[in-house]
């Protein structure tokens, strides 16, 4: 839970500081349409963002429009997906590393950034970890229950951002793996092979029918003649008879010898449970494909209109991902750094975060190269795996301890150093007790208790498990102060780059204070994505002036853009002040009128006061 309400900290605050930038402006336009108007739309433009749109459409009937009522969901969203990575890590590498993955996760600005905006990426991110969570249960443990939730996760997220789909390939991956060799080192607990895990845990064969295959049943020994009692042979001791040197029991061919210092393995049908993986896996996709395959269709008809802005992807755009993913340069390679120890600490067990974060970075990579679809936000549900590994990584970090002082009476034996924790506790267990080579326990000697109560002070040094969570969390601390800077530029603009703002509210400002009734409002360029229309609307409501060259209004053209009249001069006949809002800072804001709207303005009205704001620049015309 900690990692959740530090990121619920650190997402609110400031959360309606920065003022709607253009994507949370075409989400209000959108979620505040009437339902049938909102479905001719996706027809139109962003089917892949509809049922975001439908889903904001309840939120904002409820909560309003407020910057911080629509970006709330993003918020609770990136919350709930710091604690689910905090869970996956622990699930997959122990829950040191799990606790540190999700403070990583937390103070990162890729999740403010995204936790702050009214677009589906924080809630496609916390599907994302969701059903690779479900997915690790549902193999562990495979049940229709955990597949269909798994199967739910995946269907809503394909709905919520179709790219996030590129998440698959690394499940797939996974999964063969499973059927191929098992789950061993892929999905099992760290630390515990499967005859090792407690049976509380360990993964099961369920079937939706019962099995009549002689191999499904528990196996039998016949003692004597054919008419005596059955016992299943796990209720035989696996010891030698102390007499003899025989076994009591003698083994099953194909099975190991029953000896103290050979543990009787656990009869598995590892063949049927991986199909059961494979088979319940399939299975949990066709929801998706169903629900999915229409809407990717039409949003694949609509890519050249939607993506027209978006340039091939290159080789320098794939070296830049680390830093554009976490809104930081820096932050961006030192989380990139820790997730490569992290794969080289993890071995085999890295498999499935390491996937879920290459596997979607090369695939849009190489579909980016052909078609225009490289956009790094499209990305942004990759971040939690890329903290799972760092955090695999930041739960071996220590501190180098100072060289302590053995007291002069000392034993060489009380002087001998603590043995180091392991990197991941075991699992719980009875101590052994102190044996000597011929006999049984004896009794603790003082000398003896005295090194019992030693480690109690190697418990809080660099190398126990407190230790190496204190160091995790100043590495932590770290990535937090090197990503501040950037932390504290996102609450002032969602603009990107940074440094390029558009200041809706201001221009919105100087038209309230300075409007008269009749005044008439007009744009340019009315077919961008800056869309400074919808600007105005949002900051101005029921004070916003006539629109007096629109003939077809957002909604009506079931779109994102209006449509303006053919002939712009008989369209502003009578009307005697007109506000002139520009994209970009102009000197002369008339003159960057292109076409027949700027000759009629140019030709029936003069400049009065021109208002340069950041990226938005505001002219009162008069006859």
């Amino acid at each position: 839970m900690t990692p959740g309400l530090l990121t619920l900290v650190v997402t609110l605050a400031g959360i309606g500081h920065a003022q709607p930038w253009r994507d949370e402006l075409a989400t209000w336009s959108a979620a505040t349409r009437p339902l049938s108007d909102l479905a001719r739309m996706t027809r139109t433009i962003d089917a892949a963002t509809g049922p975001y749109y439908l889903l904001m459409h309840g939120w904002t009937a409820i909560a309003g429009t407020s910057p911080t009522a629509l970006r709330l969901p993003s918020a609770l969203a990136m919350a709930v997906a710091a604690a689910l990575t905090a869970r996956l890590g622990a699930v997959l590498v122990g829950r040191r590393a799990g606790l540190l993955a999700g403070l990583l996760f937390a103070v990162l600005p890729v999740t403010s950034r995204y936790g702050q905006e009214a677009r589906p990426y924080a809630l496609a991110t916390l599907l994302a970890v969701l059903a690779t969570l479900l997915l690790v249960e549902a193999l562990r443990r495979p049940t229709w229950r955990r597949w269909a939730g798994y199967a739910a996760a995946v269907a809503a997220l394909g709905l919520l951002h179709l790219v996030a789909l590129t998440l698959l390939a690394a499940h797939a991956v996974v999964v063969l793996l499973t059927a191929a060799h098992g789950p061993a080192g892929v999905v099992d607990p760290p630390g515990q092979s499967r005859a090792q895990m407690p049976d509380a845990s360990r993964p099961r064969r369920r079937h939706l029918w019962r099995s009549t295959q002689p191999r499904d049943r528990t196996r039998v020994e016949h003692h004597g003649c054919h008419d005596a009692p059955q016992t299943p042979t796990a209720f035989h001791p696996a010891t030698r008879s102390n007499a003899g040197g025989t076994p009591r029991v003698s083994p099953h061919p194909g099975s190991r010898e029953h000896g103290r210092d050979a543990p009787e393995a656990e009869p598995q049908n590892v063949t049927g449970e991986a199909r059961e993986a494979l088979a319940g896996w399939l299975l949990a996709l066709v929801p998706a494909v169903v629900l999915v395959t229409p809407l990717a269709l039409v949003a694949r008809g609509q890519r050249g209109r939607q993506l027209d802005w978006v340039d091939p992807a290159r080789l320098p755009d794939l070296a830049a991902l680390p830093g554009a993913l976490a809104q930081s340069g820096v932050v961006g390679g030192f989380v990139l750094a820790l997730a490569a120890l992290g794969v080289a600490r993890l071995g085999r067990r890295a498999l499935l975060p390491a996937a879920a974060v290459l596997l979607p970075v090369l695939l849009m990579f190489a579909a980016g190269t052909m078609v225009p679809l490289w956009v790094t936000r499209y990305l942004v549900f990759t971040v939690p795996f890329a903290c799972v590994l760092a955090g695999a990584a930041l739960a071996a970090a220590r501190v180098t301890p100072a060289p302590a002082r053995t007291p002069a009476t000392a034993t060489p034996a009380e002087a001998t150093p603590a043995e180091p924790a392991p990197a991941e506790a075991t699992p719980a267990g009875p101590a052994p007790a102190e044996a000597t080579p011929a006999g049984p326990a004896r009794t603790a000697t003082p000398a003896a208790a005295g090194r019992t109560a030693a480690p109690t002070e190697a418990e809080q040094g660099p190398t126990s498990p407190r230790g190496r969570v204190a160091a995790g969390i100043a590495v932590v601390v770290l990535a937090g102060l090197l990503g501040l800077p950037d932390q504290v530029a996102l609450r002032r603009t969602h603009e990107w780059p940074r440094s390029a703002p558009v200041d809706y509210a201001g221009a919105a400002g100087i038209i309230r204070a300075g409007q008269r009734p009749g005044d008439a409002i007009v744009y340019s360029p009315r077919d961008g994505w800056l869309f400074p229309d919808l600007g105005m609307a949002y900051h101005l409501g029921s004070r916003l002036p006539r629109d007096v060259l629109v003939v077809r209004d957002q909604r009506q053209d079931a779109s994102l853009w209006a449509v303006e009249c053919d002939d712009p001069a008989r369209c502003l006949a009578g009307v005697d002040r007109v506000w002139l809002v520009v994209t970009g800072r102009r000197a002369d804001p008339l003159a960057a009128v292109p076409g027949a709207k700027g000759d009629a303005l140019r030709a029936g009205y003069t400049v009065r006061q021109v208002w340069p704001r950041p990226g938005i620049t505001v002219a009162l015309l008069v006859r």
